[in-house]
Protein backbone atom coordinates (compact mmCIF):
# COMPACT_ATOMS: atom_id res chain seq x y z
CA UNK A 1 0.00 0.00 0.00
CA UNK A 2 1.21 3.49 -0.86
CA UNK A 3 0.10 6.18 1.58
CA UNK A 4 -0.26 9.95 1.13
CA UNK A 5 -1.07 12.66 3.66
CA UNK A 6 -3.61 15.03 2.08
CA UNK A 7 -3.28 18.76 2.39
CA UNK A 8 -5.12 20.27 5.34
CA UNK A 9 -7.25 22.09 2.74
CA UNK A 10 -8.72 18.80 1.51
CA UNK A 11 -12.26 18.05 2.76
CA UNK A 12 -12.51 16.78 6.35
CA UNK A 13 -14.74 14.17 7.90
CA UNK A 14 -14.17 15.71 11.34
CA UNK A 15 -11.65 17.26 13.70
CA UNK A 16 -10.27 15.44 16.73
CA UNK A 17 -9.31 17.15 20.01
CA UNK A 18 -8.45 16.17 23.60
CA UNK A 19 -9.96 17.89 26.65
CA UNK A 20 -7.67 19.42 29.29
CA UNK A 21 -7.06 17.29 32.36
CA UNK A 22 -5.04 18.08 35.52
CA UNK A 23 -1.28 17.99 34.94
CA UNK A 24 1.79 20.19 35.23
CA UNK A 25 0.96 22.51 32.32
CA UNK A 26 -2.71 22.98 33.21
CA UNK A 27 -1.83 25.25 36.14
CA UNK A 28 -1.82 25.11 39.91
CA UNK A 29 -5.26 26.53 40.68
CA UNK A 30 -8.82 25.74 39.72
CA UNK A 31 -8.94 29.14 38.02
CA UNK A 32 -5.96 28.13 35.87
CA UNK A 33 -7.77 24.97 34.88
CA UNK A 34 -10.95 26.86 34.11
CA UNK A 35 -9.12 29.21 31.75
CA UNK A 36 -7.58 26.28 29.88
CA UNK A 37 -10.86 24.40 29.62
CA UNK A 38 -12.62 27.54 28.38
CA UNK A 39 -9.98 28.05 25.69
CA UNK A 40 -10.16 24.47 24.42
CA UNK A 41 -13.96 24.62 24.51
CA UNK A 42 -14.02 27.86 22.51
CA UNK A 43 -11.91 26.25 19.79
CA UNK A 44 -14.13 23.15 19.73
CA UNK A 45 -17.26 25.25 19.35
CA UNK A 46 -15.67 27.35 16.60
CA UNK A 47 -14.64 24.25 14.64
CA UNK A 48 -18.07 22.67 15.14
CA UNK A 49 -19.65 25.50 13.16
CA UNK A 50 -17.88 24.04 10.10
CA UNK A 51 -17.46 20.31 10.71
CA UNK A 52 -18.03 17.64 13.38
CA UNK A 53 -15.70 17.54 16.39
CA UNK A 54 -14.87 14.52 18.52
CA UNK A 55 -13.21 15.17 21.88
CA UNK A 56 -11.16 12.53 23.69
CA UNK A 57 -11.81 13.00 27.40
CA UNK A 58 -9.92 11.54 30.35
CA UNK A 59 -12.40 10.11 32.89
CA UNK A 60 -11.14 12.57 35.52
CA UNK A 61 -12.26 15.45 33.28
CA UNK A 62 -15.58 14.00 32.11
CA UNK A 63 -17.80 16.15 34.34
CA UNK A 64 -16.19 19.38 33.13
CA UNK A 65 -16.33 18.18 29.52
CA UNK A 66 -20.02 17.30 29.67
CA UNK A 67 -20.97 20.63 31.22
CA UNK A 68 -18.86 22.78 28.88
CA UNK A 69 -18.98 21.07 25.49
CA UNK A 70 -22.70 20.54 25.12
CA UNK A 71 -24.43 17.88 23.11
CA UNK A 72 -23.10 18.79 19.67
CA UNK A 73 -19.46 17.90 20.51
CA UNK A 74 -19.04 14.10 20.46
CA UNK A 75 -17.05 12.75 23.41
CA UNK A 76 -15.16 9.48 23.86
CA UNK A 77 -13.29 8.48 27.00
CA UNK A 78 -9.67 7.37 27.24
CA UNK A 79 -6.87 7.96 29.78
CA UNK A 80 -4.66 10.95 28.95
CA UNK A 81 -1.45 12.51 30.22
CA UNK A 82 -1.79 15.76 28.26
CA UNK A 83 -4.13 17.22 25.66
CA UNK A 84 -2.24 18.15 22.47
CA UNK A 85 -4.07 16.05 19.91
CA UNK A 86 -1.95 17.19 16.96
CA UNK A 87 1.11 15.63 18.52
CA UNK A 88 -0.09 12.50 20.31
CA UNK A 89 -2.89 11.62 17.91
CA UNK A 90 -2.62 9.89 14.55
CA UNK A 91 -1.59 11.53 11.31
CA UNK A 92 -4.30 10.48 8.87
CA UNK A 93 -3.28 9.32 5.41
CA UNK A 94 -5.05 8.03 2.31
CA UNK A 95 -4.01 4.90 0.45
CA UNK A 96 -3.70 4.46 -3.27
CA UNK A 97 -6.97 2.51 -3.04
CA UNK A 98 -8.72 5.56 -1.57
CA UNK A 99 -8.96 4.09 1.93
CA UNK A 100 -8.11 5.98 5.11
CA UNK A 101 -5.18 4.99 7.35
CA UNK A 102 -3.67 6.41 10.53
CA UNK A 103 0.06 6.80 11.11
CA UNK A 104 1.06 5.93 14.66
CA UNK A 105 4.33 7.76 15.31
CA UNK A 106 6.27 6.96 18.46
CA UNK A 107 5.40 9.66 21.00
CA UNK A 108 7.75 10.37 23.91
CA UNK A 109 6.55 13.71 25.22
CA UNK A 110 8.47 15.91 22.74
CA UNK A 111 11.87 14.35 23.23
CA UNK A 112 11.52 12.80 26.71
CA UNK A 113 11.94 15.93 28.87
CA UNK A 114 12.14 15.27 32.60
CA UNK A 115 8.79 16.94 33.33
CA UNK A 116 6.67 15.03 30.80
CA UNK A 117 4.74 11.77 31.06
CA UNK A 118 3.32 9.92 28.06
CA UNK A 119 2.24 6.48 29.27
CA UNK A 120 -1.33 7.12 28.10
CA UNK A 121 -0.75 9.64 25.33
CA UNK A 122 1.43 7.21 23.37
CA UNK A 123 -1.67 4.99 22.98
CA UNK A 124 -4.02 7.70 21.67
CA UNK A 125 -3.13 7.37 17.99
CA UNK A 126 -4.17 3.71 18.00
CA UNK A 127 -7.21 4.53 20.15
CA UNK A 128 -8.43 7.12 17.64
CA UNK A 129 -7.71 4.79 14.72
CA UNK A 130 -9.84 2.18 16.48
CA UNK A 131 -12.67 4.65 16.94
CA UNK A 132 -12.59 5.38 13.20
CA UNK A 133 -11.99 1.70 12.38
CA UNK A 134 -9.08 2.29 10.02
CA UNK A 135 -5.75 0.45 9.70
CA UNK A 136 -2.75 1.68 11.67
CA UNK A 137 0.42 2.54 9.78
CA UNK A 138 3.06 1.79 12.42
CA UNK A 139 6.25 3.85 12.54
CA UNK A 140 9.36 3.68 14.72
CA UNK A 141 10.08 7.36 14.06
CA UNK A 142 9.58 9.59 17.09
CA UNK A 143 7.56 12.41 15.56
CA UNK A 144 4.55 14.61 16.20
CA UNK A 145 1.90 16.04 13.92
CA UNK A 146 3.02 19.57 14.78
CA UNK A 147 6.44 18.72 13.41
CA UNK A 148 5.27 18.31 9.80
CA UNK A 149 3.32 20.34 7.25
CA UNK A 150 2.47 19.01 3.78
CA UNK A 151 1.08 20.33 0.50
CA UNK A 152 -0.64 17.06 -0.42
CA UNK A 153 1.59 16.71 -3.49
CA UNK A 154 4.72 15.25 -1.91
CA UNK A 155 6.25 18.28 -0.16
CA UNK A 156 6.77 18.21 3.61
CA UNK A 157 8.26 20.86 5.91
CA UNK A 158 10.22 19.65 8.94
CA UNK A 159 12.86 21.11 11.27
CA UNK A 160 16.31 19.71 12.00
CA UNK A 161 15.84 20.21 15.74
CA UNK A 162 12.72 18.00 15.87
CA UNK A 163 13.15 14.89 13.72
CA UNK A 164 16.94 14.85 14.31
CA UNK A 165 16.59 15.66 18.03
CA UNK A 166 18.78 13.24 20.06
CA UNK A 167 15.95 13.03 22.60
CA UNK A 168 13.67 11.73 19.88
CA UNK A 169 15.70 9.88 17.26
CA UNK A 170 19.31 9.55 18.46
CA UNK A 171 20.28 7.16 15.66
CA UNK A 172 18.48 8.88 12.79
CA UNK A 173 19.98 10.95 10.01
CA UNK A 174 18.30 12.88 7.22
CA UNK A 175 18.22 9.94 4.82
CA UNK A 176 16.54 7.62 7.34
CA UNK A 177 13.96 10.25 8.28
CA UNK A 178 13.23 11.02 4.63
CA UNK A 179 12.78 7.34 3.82
CA UNK A 180 10.31 6.97 6.68
CA UNK A 181 8.36 10.08 5.68
CA UNK A 182 8.16 8.71 2.14
CA UNK A 183 6.81 5.39 3.43
CA UNK A 184 4.27 6.82 5.88
CA UNK A 185 2.97 10.07 4.38
CA UNK A 186 4.14 9.92 0.76
CA UNK A 187 6.78 12.64 1.00
CA UNK A 188 8.94 12.98 -2.10
CA UNK A 189 10.57 16.29 -1.12
CA UNK A 190 11.57 17.05 2.48
CA UNK A 191 12.47 20.66 3.29
CA UNK A 192 14.61 20.86 6.42
CA UNK A 193 14.15 24.16 8.22
CA UNK A 194 17.15 24.74 10.49
CA UNK A 195 15.14 25.62 13.62
CA UNK A 196 11.90 26.90 15.12
CA UNK A 197 10.91 29.89 17.27
CA UNK A 198 12.87 30.94 20.35
CA UNK A 199 10.20 30.18 22.98
CA UNK A 200 9.90 26.66 21.63
CA UNK A 201 13.31 25.78 23.10
CA UNK A 202 12.23 26.54 26.68
CA UNK A 203 11.55 23.67 29.11
CA UNK A 204 7.95 23.20 27.99
CA UNK A 205 8.65 23.70 24.27
CA UNK A 206 8.72 21.21 21.42
CA UNK A 207 12.25 22.13 20.25
CA UNK A 208 11.12 23.67 17.01
CA UNK A 209 7.75 22.51 15.67
CA UNK A 210 7.24 23.76 12.15
CA UNK A 211 3.55 24.54 12.70
CA UNK A 212 4.55 27.62 14.69
CA UNK A 213 6.78 28.82 11.85
CA UNK A 214 5.46 28.04 8.38
CA UNK A 215 2.63 26.32 6.55
CA UNK A 216 1.61 25.62 2.95
CA UNK A 217 -1.83 27.10 2.17
CA UNK A 218 -1.61 25.82 -1.40
CA UNK A 219 1.11 24.16 -3.47
CA UNK A 220 3.86 26.63 -4.27
CA UNK A 221 2.94 29.11 -1.53
CA UNK A 222 4.14 29.49 2.06
CA UNK A 223 2.76 31.42 5.00
CA UNK A 224 5.73 32.40 7.18
CA UNK A 225 5.80 33.83 10.68
CA UNK A 226 7.40 37.28 10.64
CA UNK A 227 8.62 38.95 13.83
CA UNK A 228 9.20 42.54 12.78
CA UNK A 229 10.34 43.94 16.14
CA UNK A 230 14.15 43.84 16.46
CA UNK A 231 13.81 43.62 20.25
CA UNK A 232 12.48 40.06 19.92
CA UNK A 233 15.03 37.29 19.24
CA UNK A 234 12.72 35.85 16.59
CA UNK A 235 13.32 39.00 14.53
CA UNK A 236 16.60 37.50 13.38
CA UNK A 237 15.29 33.92 13.43
CA UNK A 238 12.43 34.62 11.03
CA UNK A 239 14.66 36.56 8.66
CA UNK A 240 17.10 33.68 8.52
CA UNK A 241 14.25 31.26 7.89
CA UNK A 242 12.90 33.45 5.09
CA UNK A 243 16.34 33.64 3.45
CA UNK A 244 16.59 29.85 3.66
CA UNK A 245 13.11 29.19 2.27
CA UNK A 246 13.73 31.55 -0.65
CA UNK A 247 16.36 29.04 -1.84
CA UNK A 248 14.05 26.02 -1.64
CA UNK A 249 11.78 24.31 -4.16
CA UNK A 250 8.81 22.03 -3.60
CA UNK A 251 8.19 18.50 -4.89
CA UNK A 252 7.18 19.89 -8.28
CA UNK A 253 10.34 21.98 -8.55
CA UNK A 254 8.62 25.33 -7.90
CA UNK A 255 10.18 28.11 -5.87
CA UNK A 256 7.85 29.30 -3.14
CA UNK A 257 5.74 32.43 -3.13
CA UNK A 258 6.37 33.42 0.51
CA UNK A 259 3.69 35.42 2.34
CA UNK A 260 4.66 37.01 5.65
CA UNK A 261 2.27 36.69 8.60
CA UNK A 262 3.43 39.43 10.99
CA UNK A 263 3.43 38.68 14.72
CA UNK A 264 1.33 40.85 17.05
CA UNK A 265 2.96 43.65 19.02
CA UNK A 266 3.19 41.76 22.32
CA UNK A 267 6.78 40.73 22.96
CA UNK A 268 6.74 39.19 26.43
CA UNK A 269 4.60 37.49 29.01
CA UNK A 270 5.50 36.57 32.59
CA UNK A 271 7.80 33.79 31.36
CA UNK A 272 9.78 35.69 28.72
CA UNK A 273 9.56 36.30 24.98
CA UNK A 274 6.31 35.00 23.52
CA UNK A 275 5.89 32.89 20.40
CA UNK A 276 2.51 34.37 19.41
CA UNK A 277 2.08 33.13 15.85
CA UNK A 278 -0.77 33.41 13.38
CA UNK A 279 0.76 30.57 11.36
CA UNK A 280 -0.62 28.16 13.96
CA UNK A 281 -4.17 28.06 12.56
CA UNK A 282 -6.48 25.20 11.59
CA UNK A 283 -8.08 24.91 8.16
CA UNK A 284 -11.59 23.44 8.31
CA UNK A 285 -14.36 22.81 5.77
CA UNK A 286 -15.17 26.26 4.45
CA UNK A 287 -13.21 28.08 7.12
CA UNK A 288 -10.02 28.86 8.99
CA UNK A 289 -9.82 28.92 12.80
CA UNK A 290 -7.18 31.52 13.62
CA UNK A 291 -5.33 32.36 16.82
CA UNK A 292 -6.18 35.71 18.37
CA UNK A 293 -4.01 37.59 20.85
CA UNK A 294 -6.26 40.38 22.10
CA UNK A 295 -4.81 42.93 19.66
CA UNK A 296 -7.61 44.14 17.44
CA UNK A 297 -5.47 45.61 14.68
CA UNK A 298 -2.96 42.75 14.47
CA UNK A 299 -5.64 40.05 14.73
CA UNK A 300 -7.64 41.70 11.95
CA UNK A 301 -4.58 42.09 9.71
CA UNK A 302 -3.74 38.41 10.15
CA UNK A 303 -7.32 37.40 9.38
CA UNK A 304 -7.17 39.42 6.17
CA UNK A 305 -3.96 37.68 5.08
CA UNK A 306 -5.43 34.27 5.90
CA UNK A 307 -8.61 35.06 3.97
CA UNK A 308 -6.51 35.90 0.91
CA UNK A 309 -4.40 32.76 1.31
CA UNK A 310 -7.49 30.54 1.64
CA UNK A 311 -10.00 32.07 -0.79
CA UNK A 312 -13.63 31.22 -0.19
CA UNK A 313 -13.11 30.33 3.47
CA UNK A 314 -14.47 32.24 6.45
CA UNK A 315 -11.78 33.21 8.96
CA UNK A 316 -12.86 32.94 12.60
CA UNK A 317 -10.48 34.25 15.26
CA UNK A 318 -10.45 32.63 18.72
CA UNK A 319 -8.43 34.02 21.63
CA UNK A 320 -5.51 31.61 21.94
CA UNK A 321 -3.44 33.24 24.69
CA UNK A 322 -4.35 30.60 27.28
CA UNK A 323 -3.38 27.88 24.80
CA UNK A 324 -0.04 29.55 23.95
CA UNK A 325 0.67 29.96 27.67
CA UNK A 326 0.61 26.17 27.95
CA UNK A 327 2.91 25.51 25.01
CA UNK A 328 1.05 25.61 21.71
CA UNK A 329 -1.72 27.07 19.57
CA UNK A 330 -4.96 26.11 17.86
CA UNK A 331 -3.25 23.86 15.30
CA UNK A 332 -1.49 22.04 18.14
CA UNK A 333 -4.72 21.01 19.90
CA UNK A 334 -6.56 19.78 16.80
CA UNK A 335 -6.12 17.02 14.22
CA UNK A 336 -8.11 16.75 11.00
CA UNK A 337 -9.53 13.49 9.71
CA UNK A 338 -9.78 13.59 5.88
CA UNK A 339 -13.03 12.73 4.14
CA UNK A 340 -11.77 9.79 2.14
CA UNK A 341 -14.46 9.91 -0.53
CA UNK A 342 -13.20 13.37 -1.54
CA UNK A 343 -9.62 13.28 -0.31
CA UNK A 344 -8.23 12.92 -3.80
CA UNK A 345 -10.11 15.97 -5.10
CA UNK A 346 -8.71 19.08 -3.50
CA UNK A 347 -8.82 21.58 -6.34
CA UNK A 348 -12.12 23.12 -5.25
CA UNK A 349 -10.64 24.01 -1.87
CA UNK A 350 -7.56 25.87 -3.03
Amino acid sequence: MTWRMPSETAPHERTWMAFPRPNLTLGESEADGDRAREAWTAVAHAVAEFEPVTMVVDPVASAHARSMLGGHIAQVEAPLDDYWMRDMGPTFVVGDDGALGAVDWVFNGWGAPAWASWEHDREIARFVAGQVDVPVVSSLLVNEGGGIHVDGEGTVLVTETVQLDPGRNPYADRARVEDELARTIGATKVIWLPRGLTRDYDDFGTRGHVDMVATIPSPGRLLLHAQNDPEHPDHEVTRELRAFLETQTDAAGRRFDIIDLPAPATLRDEHGFVDYSYVNHLVVNGGVIACGYGEERADAAAAEILAEAYPGREVVTVDAREILARGGGIHCITQQQPAVAAAGSEEGDR
